[in-house]
């Protein structure tokens, strides 16, 4: 089993800085994809940026430019770097680990807090 704990959520004005992290714990090998996803209130779900331990990263439109994601593979750790936040970054943060080995698996996160106030 693999456990995801993140850290680093918490409330910044419009415009500053905030560091997410997710450490994984458990028996990870192989392929696999770290990434942030967000949940604001009444809307889904949605990727915010993703990073293969190959060091390939994806990031949606709405964060590009301003986010940044990486990863330490010792430490299967997975960091965000969040720059010139907005009201609209405003959402529960959540750290996925997909593992693709004989099948795939998803593990998750408890999310934490991102308030962006204007």
């Amino acid at each position: 089993q693999v456990q995801l704990v993140e850290s680093g959520g918490g409330l910044v004005q419009a415009g500053g800085s905030l560091r997410l992290s997710c450490a994984a714990s458990g028996i990870i090998f192989g392929f696999n994809v770290m990434g942030w996803y967000r949940q604001a209130p009444g809307k889904q779900r949605e990727l915010v940026a993703s990073i293969t331990n190959g060091g390939s990263s994806n990031y949606a439109d709405s964060v590009k430019g301003r986010f940044t994601i990486s990863r330490d593979n010792a430490k299967n750790a997975v960091y965000l770097q969040m720059n010139s936040l907005k009201p609209e970054d405003t959402a529960v943060y959540y750290c996925k680990i997909q593992i693709m080995a004989t099948r795939t698996s998803d593990y998750w996160g408890q999310g934490t807090q991102v308030t962006v106030s204007s």
